[in-house]
């Protein structure tokens, strides 16, 4: 990803693009970025199913080479692919078969062209030869590709930040969020024999196939978003346990820098009750056959499925703070805990285009709250998420440009988790809600997706038509003001700043003790009442009092 995402916290600016690293800035959008956004001919007419993905890494010259072999399904007529592979890193070879195939470029894409049309239906394998100095990540997760650190004592230490910017910063492939490999992925990794190297997945096999050198091989057996495919190399020692889930055994596996064992089995006691209150709420862990595993990483940390990445510091908060200013932040470990709420969103509900990213952000970032909620009570969560609001900014809609890799506003984090939370307050009841989500893990299970998808399915869970509420909240940038004034022995109450078809309930309380919900329009209604009127603090709106 070239993402930057910074908010305002306490007068400092706070990095937090550890889970995904945003560019709100307005920007002229290029053939370039139709190129990459878009589904064009030379993308639709075939379907990957499986990558097969080797690389070697020279540190010292911050080069790579490798192979992919790209198994896919012939869904139309066409001979041309779009072979996603950025600047500087270069494809040397392109085979269909034992049949080489010419190819041309165009900046961030190559064009390879087929002899013939194969048959519809059929599967075929492309493979690919690449090489080159690939793009460095300085400040990774801020900004993407490659990275070339060093550990504490020295040692080579290396890893990739990709997600926005794209995988095909490092390895060539179809890089459009909407097409996930059905098949999974096998990632191979040759290092030096003194490190190790960790990827998605399970640990297939160990090769020696140059002296000095060894070869990791990882397997994913489910589909997984590109940019989660992800190489980890540095001295790492691993350790494990079982988690007893709602699908059995789940094997967690954890790999640390080896100065850094006893720290991690310290903080990664957070991992079984992280998974206790996720799989309550969310239903079971979306990849029980990849398992669940945890890797030091030189950033922050990352949503890279089966693998997520951590550099938190072995510390609670974000990196020692509590964002929302409750208190309740420090008391779990931000990374483990937000990372791991992508593998239910983000990994295994996935949306089409980088412009509806608000489904895994705002979404991951209500597993916090819900975190919270399970191990500290509906207080403390409720508590939490309302302490979010002071780093939204509403500076541009919360969905971006379709069809351009473009994202929205970062508000996709703290208002998509408020937005979430108001929806809640519509059930009137946490076990209906509960089910809800799961049943939105089980309807979308491995599957891409759009925003209209997951609206559709909120209105019909809540039983309303909840487009305008959606279009206030994800397409405008201006937050709906409950109006009031007294008139008698009354009140009068209506939205204002708003579209004029908005029209959600919201709850009110009464002389600081009756709970009631009104359900306004922008028109002028009437409440029976000689009370003080306060706004229920779980319903994220502004208040304007007249009274």
């Amino acid at each position: 990803m070239k993402r930057t995402f910074s908010l305002l916290l306490t007068g400092m600016l706070v990095g937090l693009a550890s889970f995904a690293q945003l560019n709100t800035q307005s920007k002229t959008y290029t053939f370039k970025d139709t190129l990459r956004g878009t589904l064009g001919a030379e993308r639709n007419w075939w379907d990957v199913q499986h990558y097969a993905i080797y690389v070697e890494p020279d540190y010292a010259n911050k080069t790579i080479k490798g192979k992919v072999d790209i198994r896919f399904k012939v869904k139309s007529s066409g001979n041309v692919m779009q072979i996603d592979l950025q600047e500087p890193m270069e494809l040397e070879k392109a085979y269909l078969g034992d049949h080489a195939l010419p190819y041309s470029r165009k900046g961030n894409a190559f064009f390879v062209t087929l002899d013939k049309n194969l048959a519809v239906g059929s599967d075929a394998l492309l493979a690919l030869k690449f090489s080159g100095k690939v793009q460095e990540a300085i400040r990774p997760p801020w900004d993407g590709g490659w990275i070339f650190s060093k550990d504490k004592l020295g040692r080579p230490w290396m890893s990739v930040a990709c997600q926005g910017l794209g995988a095909s910063v490092w390895f060539p492939c179809k890089d459009h969020q909407s097409d996930e490999p059905d098949l999974g992925a096998t990632l191979k990794i040759q290092v030096a024999d003194t490190l190790v190297a960790v990827g998605n997945g399970r640990l297939k096999a160990k090769h020696a196939y140059e002296q000095g050198k060894t070869t990791w091989e990882w397997e994913v057996k489910n589909p997984i978003n590109n940019y989660n495919i992800i190489p980890y190399i540095g001295k790492y020692v691993e350790f494990k346990e079982t988690y007893e889930g709602e699908k059995g055994k789940l094997d967690c596996n954890y790999w640390v820098l080896d100065y850094n064992l006893e720290k991690a089995k310290k903080q990664f006691s957070q991992v079984k009750p992280m998974l206790q209150a996720f799989e309550h709420w969310f239903g079971p862990y979306p990849f029980y056959e990849d398992g669940y595993k945890l890797v030091e990483s030189p950033h922050l940390g990352m949503e890279h499925q089966s693998a997520v990445a951590y550099g938190n510091g072995y510390q609670n908060g974000y990196r020692g703070r509590d964002l929302s200013g409750s208190g309740w932040g420090l008391k779990w470990d931000f990374i483990i805990v937000h990372e791991s709420g992508h593998e239910w969103f983000g990994n295994n509900i996935t949306t089409n285009d980088l412009a509806d990213m608000w489904v895994h952000e705002g979404f991951t970032n209500y597993s916090e709250t819900i975190f919270t909620t399970y191990h500290h009570g509906r207080e403390a969560g409720n508590a939490y998420v309302q302490g979010t609001r002071k780093l939204i900014q509403n500076d541009i809609p919360i969905i971006g440009k379709y069809g351009v890799n473009e994202e929205g506003s970062g508000d996709m984090y703290y208002k998509g988790g408020n937005l979430i939370h108001y929806i809640r307050q519509l059930f009137d009841n946490d076990d209906q809600f509960r089910l809800a989500l799961r049943e939105m893990n089980q309807q979308f299970y491995h599957k891409t997706i759009n925003s209209s998808d997951v609206e559709k399915f909120w209105s019909e869970k809540t039983r309303r038509n909840l487009t305008p509420f959606f279009d206030q909240y994800l397409r405008s940038t201006k937050i709906p003001t409950l109006e009031i004034r007294k008139n008698n022995k009354k009140i009068q109450y209506r939205w204002t700043d708003c579209n004029l078809d908005f029209d959600a309930p919201v709850g009110i309380i009464i002389d600081g003790k009756i709970f009631q919900k009104i359900e306004p329009t922008t028109e002028w209604k009437s409440l029976k009442t000689n009370g003080k009127i306060e706004v229920d603090k779980n319903f994220y709106v502004g208040f304007k009092n007249h009274s």
